[in-house]
Parts: C-alpha cells; structure tokens; sequence
C-alpha cells in the first residue's frame, strides 16, 4: 500500500513523539515508577525538561546532547528511540495505510521496542507489558485483516507452549534455567499479534540473528560460552521484519528451493 509523502512525514512525527514516550516507559517500568507523572526531568540535577528543550530529535541536536541546566551529557539512546518510533510509524504507514491495521501495527512495534531496550538493560521482560499485551493483540486480531482470532488464539498456544517446552527440556537436562518466563510470555504476546505462522518465522529468524549477534558478543567480549545474552532483542527483530517482510522472505526462500 502506498501513502502520499505529507502523511508519511505525519506519521514519522508522530512516531517520534511516542517514541520520546517509550524512553520513560523504558526507563520507568523496571523501577516500578508511574509512566505519566511527574514529567520528564534531568536524571542528575532533577530540573524539569521544559517543552522545547523535549522536541524528539530536535531538542537533543540544539542541546549539542547536553542537560540545559547541569550538562550533563544526555545518552544518545533517547534520540535513536525517538527516530526508531519515527521510522517505525512511517514505515507502518507505507505497508498498511493510514488505517486501523496501520494503527494495530505500530503500537504492536512501539511495545517490542520497550521490551527490547529493558530486556537489554536489566534482562528482564516485565509481565506488566507481556501479560496485559495477550488479550489487547489477540482481540486486535478482530481488526486486522492479515490474521484471523483462530490463528491469533493458536499463536498464542504455539508461542507460549514452543518456548516453554524447550525452557523445561534444557533444565531437565542441564538442570540450569536456560531461558526465563518472560521470553514465553513475550513469544505468547506475539503470536496473539501475528498467528502461529508469523511463530514460526519469528523462532528461525531470531535464532539466526541471535547466533550471529552471540558469536560476534562472545568474540568480543572474551567470555565464550559464559556470556548470557537476552532473547528478547531478537525475538522482537524477528516479529517486526515478519510484520513488514515476512511474506516476501518467505515467497523468496521458496522460490529459491523450487
């Protein structure tokens, strides 16, 4: 589906303006502290953001990534959050139109992108956002046109039950917990969002760009096989490129075997 460029510049605000929205759910939901107040305010010297020094992207340009007050020097993270929700929105925008389905899929993305900076930050996937996302995705299922409820309810079944049975097969063996509760529940969450088939390309496609991600981070780092590495960066990567992509990768793989 293709959009004109002023909706697709829309949507790109837009999403950046969530996105300045996600770096406090990131960085609030694991300290167990309220997502809507107080407002934003300078982790070191407590002064309030006012609104024009909190302009997603803008404000950090003008700010040379500074705090007003203390400059202290602001992490560079909070822009790319903010560009990474722009794109994001721009990009469901171009795939499914400005339209309920558009709408479902960017709020669907927005979520991964929260979990996959906590996860990375505290190895963590809080149940406050998986267990709620359940439902809310599966009842979406009702207003997107690409799944069906049957095939949401069966991605829920299959992404919960896959994970749980490889989690409880290694510690059988290992008797090490290998993989935590909040992967499961998060495989749950998207499958709710995508059905089962979008399980299954999720499961290959991170396992693919978490081996490589993991070889590369051990090689780095000097730890090998001791190095633990968070699943859930990945399980998202993978559901966002089956969002946008999943089709054609998988038209193109079969056309390659054929």
């Amino acid at each position: 589906m293709t959009t004109t460029l002023p909706i697709n510049i829309l949507a790109f605000i837009f999403g950046a303006c969530i996105g300045s929205f996600l770096n406090v759910c990131i960085y609030r939901i694991p300290a167990a502290l309220s997502i809507v107040h107080p407002g934003s305010s300078c982790p070191r010297c407590k002064t309030p953001i006012p609104f024009y020094d909190n302009i997603p992207i803008v404000s950090y340009l003008l700010l040379m990534g500074k705090c007003r007050s203390c400059k202290t020097p602001i992490a560079v993270r909070y822009p790319l959050v903010e560009l990474l929700g722009g794109l994001l929105a721009m990009t469901c925008a171009i795939s499914f139109g400005p339209s309920l389905h558009g709408a479902v899929a960017f709020v669907f993305t927005a979520t991964l992108v929260v979990v996959t900076f906590i996860d990375i930050d505290h190895r963590i996937i809080p149940d406050a956002i998986s267990l709620p996302g359940i439902p809310i995705f599966f009842l979406a299922a009702f207003a997107v046109p690409t799944v069906t409820w049957q095939a949401s309810a069966i991605g829920i079944a299959a992404g919960g039950g896959s994970l749980f049975t490889v989690a409880w097969v290694y510690q059988t063996i290992t008797g090490r917990e290998g993989m935590g509760g909040g992967d499961i529940k998060l495989l749950a969450m998207i499958g709710a969002m995508i059905g089962w088939k979008g399980i299954l390309f999720t499961l290959f496609a991170a396992s693919a760009i978490g081996t490589l991600a993991g070889v590369l981070a051990m090689i780095q780092s000097g730890k090998g096989m001791r190095l633990a590495i968070p699943f859930g960066p990945f399980l998202s990567s993978g559901a966002i490129l089956y969002l946008f992509l999943g089709d054609a990768i998988i038209s193109w793989y079969l056309n390659m075997l054929a």
